[in-house]
């Protein structure tokens, strides 16, 4: 899987683009805000039907006009097999979305076409952010590798907001009682669902994000990770207990639910805590160490959706390099799987890097290299 070409019309500071990929490794070089990583975003907006940068889609139209559009061509199997992603991402109202020229109506189904993995900057905030953060990358995660999961997470999300909304109007007779119990249980099977799927998950990826960490800082202790639910009273629950804690808590909280109007059981709320010699990583590890954490987080992701779908994710790094030295730099580069990779800088790529392509670009425009 690779992508051939992207063809970009009022997307951020582009007017208009068009640029072919080959396989392998692309450099993207240019200055701060030349719109580097406005091409990677369009390429992970393909994949995930949304900005990896965590912006709204109206951030993602170019000033002045109302809707961007987006082609993206992706080759699989080696040429045998074509696919065409179409977006007008509007300013205002909702996006149109083609594959192949068919409508999508869920954005869930771009994933099977294009799968990406994405280093960024913003990725120390996995680290060193709340817990909402280490949730998302687990269940993006979960859904890159087992797509019938966003499914799961799209209906959990609709019952606590539907839940939610009753909780705040009150729940005054027998009637709004009765929804009540329905939302609830409707919470325990498909928030056990999402437990479960993030309690396999996080098994094959936590020793697979020590071996990450080992391999970018030698010689480090161990990372023990370690799924905290306020549900259950142990961590890492065992999965046949999942659904009875869940109703139990609820039944617990239901009066201080009442009273917030607010649903304050279920995995919305849980933590993936990650620890760097026995101490919390959040709190009480070094920016350096941090750093090493975020990219092991996203190597170890990236490591394991390619044993899993047989095939690496298209690989984007948008100016990782900058922010490390000589030997994490090197040592990320040795353990990356092959493929399809761009890569951004504004200065010098590594000496390990190899790129056989160049794109530069400046003010919106691609211009000669």
């Amino acid at each position: 899987m690779r992508v051939a070409a992207l063809s970009l019309v009022d997307f951020r500071c582009y007017e208009a683009v068009d640029l072919d990929l080959g396989p392998g490794v692309t450099a993207v070089v240019g200055g701060n805000g030349a719109g580097k990583t406005s091409l990677l975003e369009a390429i992970g907006w393909a994949s995930l039907g949304r900005s990896f940068r965590g912006v709204v889609d109206a951030a993602l139209v170019r000033t002045d006009a109302a809707q961007a559009i987006l082609r993206v061509s992706v080759v699989i199997d080696d040429g045998n097999r074509d696919r065409l992603v179409e977006a007008e991402v509007r300013a205002v109202g909702r996006n149109r979305v083609l594959l192949d020229h068919h409508p999508v109506a869920r954005t869930r189904d771009l994933s099977g076409c294009l799968r990406v993995t994405v280093f960024a900057p913003d990725d120390l905030a996995l680290v060193k952010g709340g817990p909402a953060g280490r949730r998302t990358y687990l269940d993006d995660l979960l859904v890159a590798t087992t797509p019938r999961f966003q499914a799961v997470r799209s209906e959990y999300d609709k019952v606590v907001r539907h839940r939610n909304a009753l909780l705040k109007g009150g729940v005054r007779d027998a009637e709004a009682r009765g929804t009540l119990e329905v939302f609830d249980e409707q919470l325990v099977r498909v928030g056990t669902e999402l437990v479960i799927g993030r309690l396999r998950l996080v098994a094959q990826l936590a020793p697979a994000v020590d071996t990450a960490y080992r391999a970018l800082a030698p010689a480090t202790a161990p990372i023990v990770a370690t799924y905290v639910a306020e549900w259950s009273e142990d961590a890492d629950p065992e999965e046949t207990a999942v659904p009875d804690l869940l109703r139990a808590a609820l039944a617990a909280r239901h009066r201080n639910e009442l009273d917030r109007g607010l649903t304050l059981v279920g995995p919305h709320r849980d933590e993936w805590r990650l620890e760097v010699s026995g101490l919390d990583s959040r709190t009480h590890a070094s920016q350096g160490e941090q750093r090493t954490l975020a990219l092991a987080l996203r190597l170890a992701g990236h490591r394991l959706a390619t044993d899993v779908l047989g095939e690496p994710p298209v690989l984007l790094l948008d100016d990782v390099f900058s922010e490390l030295d000589h030997d994490r730099a090197d040592a990320l580069v040795q353990e990356l799987p092959a493929g399809q990779t761009i890569v951004t800088t504004a200065g010098d790529l590594p000496a390990s890097v190899h790129p056989e392509h160049r794109v530069r670009v400046d003010a919106g425009k691609i211009v000669p290299a």
